[in-house]
């Protein structure tokens, strides 16, 4: 995935577009802030108490009037500590359903985008956006605005009184806030392609980490530890050299920030002190000043931490609203119409397709695939036998031509109407971290029990789910079904397809990972279930060709032959060459699959 091409401004469309997200949570968010008014006027009075407290009852030594005093004083403390409290918890329930909407839209738009988008996307950096991106973001929705209002507002209100005071003492105060926000301006722009970077680097590292731990079992058979060791320890120290220069750039400017606002502090002590002793200003004035003072600095520090996190949450929102507004290329034409299927009929007519960088997979692609039939893909890797079932499926659209099912364009169907009419077991299985059932239900989620033990019957699969599993079809696989041997799986993935008792069926290779006798079994089983069905199948086994009713020979993108397997083996010597060294002899393949049961 390629990097983002971002400013260093922040991006105020991209802040509006996620405070939009609030919307729906205004009275919560409405509430909260008017805490932040209740709050900021809190601050205002509490210094004006302290100035009474100090004018009229320490200095005339008036005990009553100072219990009295400290006694409200108190209770406005404690009313501000409540107002608080109740400010930052309903101010977190909106952010934090924030962070769930944007999570929901982000799977929901991932599930949606094409394979196309997939194959051109690291899974890493897409967790990178969907996880930590989305904590970003729920932070500018949730504090990080609140403290921004809440800045604006106590320096405003702090800023008014101050003058109203003593406008000398105000000014001399305000005399580094230039200053200030100047550096402060400058710190958030140097930190927010900085914290970009970042972001990126962490999306590379998850993806490293991501492709580790699911190629665990590749790289201990190739006694690669150290070497992916290596790479991610090269790909970590990126990361922990860009945090580090963010490190030395926020520890430079913010004691900066700090320093500059203490030095109005200490400039309006010294002149204050003058004042106090020239009897110019009260000593609880000038401790009302101070206090004052400290609360205007304190908005000043507060924007200089969120500058920062300003920085990284509008980046991490441009990450996020970049997935967001990704146009998908397969997706419901206006009008769609649900595909119904009486006979399944299948025609390509004049099919070609090509990828993004324009280099052609198939041309010329003119088939009809007529109902009950079964239809073999033959062909040497790359000739184009998964992009016919890919564009079946609908996962891509053809560059040129049609596909049609029952005469029915499949550009003009609903996808869910289409893919719920196929039964598919791809080439590799992929089953999720479950239980068997829910794994055999996958596609059928309201299917009874009866009809999955049906469906694991006839794929062979229901003896060795109620004899070798622990707990049944109650046993829980782990994650991609690790714990089950490759012929387990693949008996799992072709019941998970059946179950959905499908009018065309899509097998990848679906019998290449088991013995001969149980390939014997699923083939007896299939022959019933295919029936009235039209199959395609992507043969990598002589004995599945052999079955077929017509046998599509791909090169290069084009259909070079076609008939059956005895027709073709007498005219074609392409295919008597893919027979003797590409499809596997049964009796090899029974070896091969021995030997991976002994594991």
């Amino acid at each position: 995935m390629e990097p983002l091409k971002l400013t260093q401004q922040l991006s105020l469309p991209i802040l509006w577009r996620c405070y939009r997200y609030l919307r729906p949570y205004r009275n919560v968010v409405g509430g909260a802030y008017l805490f932040v008014l209740a709050i900021t006027a809190l601050d205002v009075a509490i210094p004006q108490f302290i100035r009474l407290i100090v004018d009229r009852g320490i200095a005339a030594r008036d005990t009553a009037l100072l219990g009295r005093m400290v006694l409200i004083l108190l209770a406005l403390t404690m009313l501000k500590g409540l107002f608080t409290f109740l400010q930052g918890k309903w101010v977190e329930v909106a952010s934090q359903r924030v962070a769930y909407s944007l999570r929901n839209e982000l799977q929901n738009r991932l599930t949606e985008l094409p394979f196309s988008y997939h194959d051109r996307t690291e899974a890493g950096q897409l967790l990178s956006r969907a996880l930590q991106d989305v904590e970003y973001v729920r932070f500018l929705t949730g504090r990080a605005l609140l403290r921004i209002v809440e800045a604006i507002l106590l320096f405003a209100a702090t800023g008014a009184v101050l003058l109203w005071m003593n406008p000398r003492l105000a000014l001399l105060a305000l005399l580094t806030l230039p200053l200030i926000i100047w550096v402060g301006a400058r710190f958030g722009m140097r930190y927010r392609p900085l914290s970009q970077a970042i972001q990126e680097q962490l999306g590379v590292l998850t993806t490293r980490l991501e492709q580790n731990l699911r190629g665990a079992r590749v790289v201990k058979a190739f006694a690669r530890e150290e070497a992916e060791i290596e790479r991610f320890e090269a790909q970590n120290r990126r990361w922990f050299e860009l945090s580090a220069r963010a490190a030395r750039l926020e520890a430079f400017n913010m004691p900066l920030i700090d320093m500059l606002a203490n030095l109005s502090l200490v400039a309006v002590v010294w002149y204050g002190g003058l004042l106090v002793m020239g009897q110019q200003v009260t000593l609880g004035e000038l401790v009302a000043f101070t206090t004052y003072l400290g609360q205007l600095a304190n908005p000043v520090r507060r924007l200089g931490i969120i500058i920062p996190a300003l920085a990284m949450a509008s980046t991490a929102a441009a990450r996020i609203f970049a997935i967001l507004d990704v146009e998908s290329e397969v997706q419901d034409a206006a009008g769609a119409r649900p595909l119904v299927v009486k006979e399944g009929v299948v025609r390509f007519e004049d099919v070609a397709f090509a990828y993004d960088d324009g280099h052609p997979v198939l041309q010329g692609i003119e088939f009809t695939a007529a109902p009950g039939a079964v239809v073999a893909l033959v062909g040497a890797t790359g000739a184009g036998k998964s992009t016919i079932i890919n564009l079946l499926l609908r996962f891509y659209d053809p560059t040129a031509g049609r596909v049609l099912v029952d005469e029915q364009d499949i550009r003009n169907v609903t996808l869910r109407s289409l893919r719920r009419q196929i039964g598919v077991v791809l080439q590799e299985t992929t089953l999720f971290a479950g239980t068997v059932r829910d794994n055999l239900a996958y596609g059928r989620p309201a299917a009874g029990e009866a009809a999955i033990v049906a469906a694991a019957q006839a794929a062979q699969a229901h003896d060795f789910i109620m004899t070798q599993l622990p707990h049944g079809s109650d046993t829980v696989v782990g994650e991609q079904g690790t714990t089950l041997s490759g012929g387990q799986k693949q008996r799992l993935a072709i019941a998970r397809a059946l179950l959905t008792d499908p009018r065309i069926l899509v097998l990848d290779d679906a019998t290449a990972s088991v013995d001969t006798e149980t390939e014997r079994l699923i083939q007896q089983a299939l022959a019933r279930l295919m029936a009235g069905r039209t199959t395609f199948t992507i043969a990598h086994r002589l004995s599945t060709v052999q079955r077929a009713d017509v046998i599509l020979l791909l090169h290069r993108g084009r259909i070079v032959a076609r008939g059956r397997h005895e027709e073709l083996m007498r005219r074609s010597s392409r295919y008597r060459d893919i027979c003797a060294h590409q499809l596997r002899p049964q009796a090899a393949a029974a070896s091969l699959t021995a030997k991976e049961s002994e594991r």
